[in-house]
């Protein structure tokens, strides 16, 4: 601690990052404190919030295993080749960040809605986006993937491509040598995305809302009761969800931790 303050400029850093620090702690801890034990208890027993919460975890979860299937291999193709559009591909990655969510639920909304040419042959096999499950998956997807994708391909940037062409001249396939060279290299920052992408997706609130208001998830169900009931009513489900999401994301950084260390 002392080195923190070994000189004026170091205590400084020290005092503007903790305003920061407290900017966002002081929030969570009194929305915390504020709701009793109790209550809390009381309002876990509500059937419609363990089911939102539920449906809110097992979308993103969802979400984020096609974002895995689907974008580490794009992240591979975007840390070893160069071909034209590269650069078009990366910025495309990139625009869920800056498009404000409200207008993406519209834009999905546009595509997937029942009237829709991808609606319609969702819909021959029983797969409906409005107001479905489906439709809470592909809002997270469209939101969240940047974190994957971003992270991997920083992963597979930072694994030397002679590894790679080493175990090419020993035999290896290119199959083998992404499974056996680059992806164990690269995995400590494809867990890191797969956590910040499976994290945003538990708070996604403006293009579901659009697409599938029904059936609710937590971030949903909140903004309902507190429009409906007030502040006294969605409160416990916002200490709830901080709760949950909080021990959720401190024990996936204290896995992913263990694991780079006895990956060292």
């Amino acid at each position: 601690m002392r080195a923190l303050f070994a000189n004026k400029m170091r205590a400084s850093f020290v005092v503007l990052g903790s305003l920061l620090i407290l900017f966002i702690a002081w929030p969570l801890l009194r929305t915390v404190t504020a709701s009793s034990p109790v209550l809390l208890w009381q309002t876990l027993l509500d059937e419609e919030v363990r089911d939102s919460i539920g449906l809110t975890f097992t979308a993103s979860l969802v979400a984020t295993v096609i974002a895995f299937v689907c974008g580490v291999p794009l992240a591979y193709l975007l840390a070893r080749a160069d071909f034209p559009g590269k650069w078009l591909v990366e910025g495309i990655i990139d625009v869920p960040i800056v498009v404000p969510h409200s207008a993406v639920g519209i834009a999905l909304l546009m595509t997937l809605g029942r009237r829709t040419l991808l609606g319609q042959a969702f819909g021959l096999f029983g797969i409906k986006f409005v107001s479905a499950a489906p439709g809470i998956v592909a809002a997270m997807l469209f939101v969240s993937l940047s974190f994957l994708v971003n992270a991997a391909r920083e992963g597979f940037e930072a694994v030397d491509p002679r590894l790679e062409r080493v175990a090419r001249t020993l035999g290896a396939s290119p199959w083998q040598s992404f499974w056996r060279v680059s992806f164990p290299l690269a995995w400590r920052s494809i867990l890191s995305g797969i956590i910040l992408m499976w994290a945003r997706g538990l708070s996604e609130f403006g293009a579901i809302v659009i697409l599938a208001y029904h059936p609710m998830v937590a971030p949903v169900l909140l903004y309902e009761r507190f429009e409906s009931f007030g502040l006294n009513y969605s409160r416990p489900v916002a200490t709830l969800m901080i709760l949950i999401c909080l021990a959720t994301f401190v024990a996936l950084r204290l896995t992913a931790g263990r694991k780079t260390e006895s990956g060292e």
